[in-house]
């Protein structure tokens, strides 16, 4: 963990009321987040896509043996499949465990290093359709947040947990944007958070400001272990667009049947995301 002196970063999450304390902020008043970190000196949250440099190329060799996620018996999207079929093969998530939220059926994948599932959960996200953050969303008062810019973005995401003044974790997955992924907010009943959760339709998992709520042992039990001391990759899929527009980097496995290509972080992404260091320290999260 970084001294505290280096890792400070303001904002609480909560779920559209004043007393949680979960990565957005609904109160006026400011709240601390210590940021964790592995060796190297690298932010909570690093900008989407560019992260990593896949080696990939369209008229590159085709291997007839593609590498696969391994999801066990558990259900999926067509979507969901693919792209973790894609990050496997490529490699895309360059040794880090992995998190796919499939905003559509309204569910979040977590794998670990080499393509193994090791938990799914329903999820809930931002109330606005659409994957695409609003500029400067990240910033307004949450008075200011019209519902339908209550968007949570989609795309690939490098995420590292955090925790918030009074202790409590989170995983930092668009800091800029002030959207991470936390246990679900029960603090307002109105909104019926975990019953959202419980049924069997995604079409009423639409609540929050765009943050990713999920049940509280999950997080616990699955998110938790796996993103302690690493950095890790989440990829949010998109709802209006396609993977191929939103992934610059994704292919589809059973068509081109794989490269073998490893990704890598470069020089110029390395330099970036320590860049974002310097940035944390006032950040203002969004619910």
């Amino acid at each position: 963990m970084r001294s505290l002196a280096a890792g400070l970063v303001k904002g609480l999450c909560v779920g559209l009321t004043a007393v949680a304390f979960f990565p957005h902020q609904v109160a006026a008043a400011d709240k601390a987040v210590q940021i964790f970190s592995p060796a190297s000196p690298l932010s909570a949250h690093q900008t989407a896509a560019p992260g990593l440099a896949s080696g990939a190329s369209p008229d590159g060799d085709v291997s007839s043996h593609p590498k696969r996620a391994n999801f066990g018996q558990e259900p999926k999207s067509r979507d969901a499949g693919k792209v973790a079929d894609w990050v496997v093969d490529s490699g895309d998530n360059s040794g880090m465990p992995f998190l796919i939220l499939d905003k559509v059926d309204a569910k979040v994948f977590v794998f670990d290093t080499d393509g193994t599932l090791r938990g799914a959960a329903p999820a809930l996200l931002g109330r606005g359709k659409g994957d695409d953050a609003v500029p400067g969303v990240g910033d307004r008062k949450m008075s200011e947040i019209r519902p339908k810019d209550r968007t949570t973005p989609a795309g690939r995401f490098v995420a590292l947990l955090g925790v918030n003044h009074n202790g409590t974790d989170v995983l930092w997955v668009d800091y800029d944007g002030a959207v991470a992924l936390h246990r679900v907010v029960t603090h307002n009943p109105k909104e019926r958070r975990l019953e959202r959760l419980a049924t069997s339709t995604p079409l009423d998992n639409r609540i929050s400001y765009g943050c990713i709520n999920v049940p509280a042992k999950f997080y616990d039990d699955v998110v938790k272990p796996l993103f302690t001391g690493t950095y890790g990759v989440v990829y949010i899929l998109p709802e209006t667009r396609s993977c191929s527009e939103t992934f610059r980097a994704f292919y589809d496995v059973d068509v081109r049947r794989g490269t073998g290509a490893t990704a890598k972080l470069d020089e110029a992404t390395e330099a970036g995301l320590q860049q974002q260091d310097k940035k944390v320290g006032g950040k203002k999260a969004r619910p």
